[in-house]
């Protein structure tokens, strides 16, 4: 599989090119551990897992980089006022470092629950203040950055491409919006990279003084570079991070290394809720849990998301869950119908013949994820699989090689139930349909009603078809 991915720097689809042949290493900006993620928030982590995943598919070896923001991350992405954090642990009256145990824990919960495949690496930010400081002290003796008491700032005009990223000038970037007045910066775009306050809770005491922290965007470059190097293939976050975040890592960490620091930029765009913003304030900010009491699973979510392009805004309503639901069921049921005709034993995708139903539809499924992740086009390809064997045009010798490519599938999108693990033997499921016959017979319907219950506890589907009754896992 050749990979064509959208790259937010050049604006365009590139073909993916890794630095090392064979080889990819990615970092993604992960949660800031001060709140649990709402599901908004996991449309990006989610994108970041299915990239990792199609990846693989595609034959290279990736490593993969997450970090978690336990410091430094002021509201509103601003430079001044709150780490959102310590305001968080202000208003449960507990400690900073608790809060970051609570959600960090919440957070993993969330992610295995999502079947997302844990990142190889997960940094904490208050991990790398040492890290973070040497970054700082070599763009002040480069010239970038100037220090006002104990407060350094980079300086944005010290780097002429600042803005490639996002489109900002510097020249339009004036006080206000998410630039806050502040008398120490020589212009209102250049950005903190370390901040000095007796009052904060997380401080450090280095060669800047005894009462700083890091600014948000030093964290990840300091962490990118540790475990990844100074230039690696690809970097992702929501669209929310494209400026100032990700304007201001380039900035920062190509002035450092005087050279490239990241090839391809990915962005996902906002999760809506009924067409509108999602929000704490509005009520729609929904956890998982809010989506478990209505009755949906964690893989309905997934699934809701693999359905639109990560690159278009993705409107969630109630409605469009309950149609994921439906649509990963049938799914679902696609897997166990096969099985039930052909066994569980899976055969060589690579060997099948150029012609055949199963190869079309798997070199459908791979060009749709070649072309930028077109997760929508791939799950079609599946959909017109599953027709052709409900309406009966799919062979029977096919069978085996269709439960293959679904398995295939489900190591990109995650979306297939796992399978039960012990339960009920076909021959003791036989005996209870050869039971449940006689008791029908016997016009025992109590007894027989209790049998197709102890099937169903069993995820064992029963259905009448013109040649008997038929019996699958499901």
């Amino acid at each position: 599989m050749e990979l064509r991915l959208y790259n937010t720097l050049t604006r365009q689809k590139e073909l993916l090119t890794p630095i090392h042949p064979g080889e990819v290493r990615m970092y993604h900006c992960g949660p800031t551990v001060y709140q649990r993620p709402h599901i908004g928030n996991y449309r990006a982590f989610l994108f970041a897992d299915l990239l990792r995943r199609v990846l693989e598919l595609a034959g290279y070896q990736v490593l993969q980089v997450m970090n978690l923001t336990d410091v430094g991350h002021l509201v509103d992405d601003a430079e001044e006022g709150d780490d959102k954090l310590e305001a968080q642990a202000r208003r449960d009256q507990l400690d900073p470092w608790q809060i970051v145990e609570r959600v960090s824990a919440a957070f993993f919960a969330d992610m295995e629950a999502l079947a997302v495949k844990p990142a190889h690496v997960y940094p904490r930010a208050t991990d790398h203040i040492v890290e973070m400081v040497a970054m700082v002290e070599r763009l002040l003796e480069q010239g970038h950055a100037y220090r006002v008491g104990d407060n350094v700032y980079f300086d944005v005009h010290s780097f002429p491409n600042y803005g490639k990223l996002s489109g900002n000038r510097i020249e339009e970037l004036e006080a206000g919006a998410r630039l806050e007045i502040n008398s120490e910066k020589k212009h209102p775009a250049d950005f903190a990279l370390w901040k000095s306050d007796a009052k904060h809770l997380m401080k450090w005491d280095t060669v800047f003084g005894p009462d700083g922290f890091p600014g948000w965007h030093i964290e990840c470059s300091a962490m990118a570079r540790k475990y990844l190097g100074d230039h690696f293939d690809i970097h992702t976050g929501g669209e929310d991070n494209v400026f100032p975040h990700h304007e201001c890592e380039i900035a920062q960490s190509e002035s450092v290394l005087e050279g490239p620091f990241v090839n391809l930029w990915m962005h996902t765009k906002f999760l809506q809720v009924d067409g509108g913003k999602m929000g704490k304030s509005l009520g729609n900010a929904y956890t998982l849990d809010d989506l478990s009491k209505r009755g949906f699973s964690p893989l309905d979510y997934r699934f809701l998301m693999m359905r639109g392009s990560y690159r278009n805004p993705l409107n969630f309503t109630w409605q469009a869950l309950q149609g994921a639901t439906e649509a990963r069921r049938n799914l679902n049921d696609f897997r166990s119908r096969l099985a039930a005709e052909a066994g569980v034993t899976l055969v060589d995708l690579d060997s099948l013949h150029v012609d055949s139903a199963v190869n079309r539809t798997r070199l459908a499924f791979q060009a749709a994820l070649s072309d930028d992740l077109n997760t929508s086009e791939a799950l079609a390809a599946l959909f017109v699989l599953r027709n052709s064997f409900i309406h009966g045009k799919l062979a029977a010798a096919e069978y085996s090689a269709a439960l293959a490519l679904l398995a295939e599938a489900d190591d990109v999108f995650g979306f297939l139930d796992p399978v039960i693990a012990g339960g009920l033997t076909d021959a003791a499921i036989e005996q209870l349909l050869v039971a449940r016959t006689e008791a029908r017979a016997a016009k025992d319907f109590a007894r027989a009603d209790a049998i197709r219950e102890e099937l169903s506890a069993a995820h064992i589907t029963l259905e009448d078809t013109a040649d008997g009754l038929k019996w699958y896992r499901g």
